[in-house]
């Protein structure tokens, strides 16, 4: 006999689609101003389709959020930081850093994201949960191995210099006049010098 079914797979197409349409809203009307109808319909499926997927709009958006937002950067494993100096990831990365920040999407998104942290705090958590956590940890890891190749000292609070890169690029990044790609990339080169993941120039 065969096994009983589980029902249909899931379509990579249908499901890119219904991120696609959840990113699209986001950006258009924030977390508070969108439904799973809505992205449902610009998607061109059913609701039901949706919530066999997500349980709601805040995990869907995060999964949108993180979909946008990896595309430029490919995040090393704790495997290659403990083998590869930190300066080898940041070089191999930095230009689709640049791209990224300086994508009007990307701008949007972050300013709807911190914009919704006190009315929908479950967005922030969830993104801060999938995207931001598994990142923060492996610039950790970077800087771990950078302390102990003497590029950071080793009295340096490792999590006061991850707050200072990402708040750095993210007042870059939401200042009203925001920068070039090229302004990007030499603003990000003296950012990863001044944590020590770049050795000076």
């Amino acid at each position: 006999m065969t096994a009983p079914s589980r029902g249909r797979p899931r379509s990579q197409e249908l499901d890119a689609a219904i991120v696609a349409a959840a990113l699209e809203m986001f950006i258009e009307h924030g977390i508070a101003g969108m439904s799973i109808e809505q992205v449902a319909k610009r998607a061109g499926v059913g609701k039901p389709t949706v919530y066999r997927r997500w349980s709601g709009k805040e995990p869907l958006v995060a999964d949108a959020i993180e979909a946008h937002v990896s595309t430029d950067v490919q995040w090393p494993t704790p495997e290659e930081i403990a083998a590869t100096p930190p300066a080898v990831f940041v070089r191999r990365n930095i230009a689709g850093a640049a791209r990224t920040a300086t994508d009007p999407r990307f701008r949007a998104l972050v300013a709807q994201i911190y914009g919704s942290a006190v009315t929908h705090p479950q967005l922030m958590q969830t993104y801060w949960d999938r995207y931001i956590t598994p990142r923060r940890n492996l610039t950790i890891a970077m800087l771990e191995r950078a302390q102990r190749d003497g590029a950071v000292a080793e009295d340096a609070d490792l999590d006061v210099l991850v707050d200072m890169l990402a708040g750095a690029v993210t007042y870059r990044v939401l200042q009203p006049n925001p920068p070039t790609e090229r302004q990007m990339r030499r603003y990000l080169e003296a950012a990863y010098r001044q944590v020590g993941l770049l050795p000076a120039s």
